[in-house]
């Protein structure tokens, strides 16, 4: 088999590795080793963070669902409220109603009156 020479392919690697880690700090930015190490790290966290936004989004819209039916009535509760909604025939999901409760507050609380009944 004859030798193959990688100059080429392996700076145009190197350079592509280099440019995505342009800005971090230290030699993360500048050593090819350091580079590429710290460029995988990043790609993973970014991965991760991707999942968890999902997860932090929701409680998000959890705990603005429940402030707003506290404010309709104290002995209101979140779960059972979640509970009697998944029963009736009320197509809105937790990010619908969060939108309501922060935004629309009178359409928030007629949806809560007909669910809780």
């Amino acid at each position: 088999m004859p030798r193959v020479k990688t100059g080429v392919t392996r700076r145009r690697r190197h350079k592509k590795v280099l440019k995505a880690t342009k800005g971090y700090r230290g030699a993360n930015s500048r050593l090819y080793k350091r580079a590429h190490e710290a460029y995988l790290h990043a790609g993973a966290y970014a991965y991760i963070g991707r999942k968890l936004r999902k997860r932090d989004m929701r409680k998000l819209w959890i705990i603005r669902i429940n402030a707003g039916l506290r404010q309709i009535d104290e002995n209101y509760s979140y779960s059972e409220f979640i509970g009697k909604l998944n029963k009736s025939d009320v197509g809105l999901n937790r990010k619908m109603l969060a939108q309501l409760a922060a935004t629309d507050f009178t359409a928030f609380t007629s949806v809560v009156r007909k669910v809780m009944g």
